[in-house]
């Protein structure tokens, strides 16, 4: 299954009936591209995708899991209404995975959260700051 790298994320374009062993062969490919190209977000369209199974369903949200220990985002884009209801019915609320009607809302949720990971590392820096015996910064700080 292709993964092709758009920005700073990488794009998944599932076009074919989803079967066990692809969803496996697919987390570790995803895995080792969110490594090799420092990706911070994966997008996985499954617009084309009209049968999902328990197995695909927990799939999806171990990938999220998966990107998220590797720095990135995940948002499963392109989501059937069939396929919505089955997860559903399946009790799949797919935790931790962010979804979006098509590609371009998916790559604005995974701007804003890099954006707002930018201002928290700024943030979390900031508490790092020397603080002298009086409360304020210390000097040279």
């Amino acid at each position: 299954m292709p993964v092709l790298s758009l920005g700073d994320a990488l794009l998944v374009s599932i076009q074919v009936d989803l079967q066990d062993n692809t969803v496996l062969a697919l987390q570790e490919d995803l895995a080792e591209r969110i490594v090799a190209t420092g990706a911070r977000g994966v997008l996985i369209d499954i617009s084309a995708v009209d049968i999902v199974d328990s197995f695909i369903g927990r799939m999806f949200a171990s990938i999220a899991a998966l990107s998220r220990l590797l720095d990135a985002g995940t948002v499963v884009v392109g989501m059937r209404p069939a396929v919505a209801i089955t997860l559903v019915e399946l009790g799949l609320s797919l935790e931790g995975v962010r979804t979006a009607l098509d590609v371009e809302r998916g790559m604005k949720i995974l701007r804003e959260l890099s954006q707002r990971d930018r201002v928290r590392t700024v943030d979390e820096a900031d508490d790092l700051t020397p603080v002298a015996e009086g409360g304020g910064p210390a000097a040279g700080a």
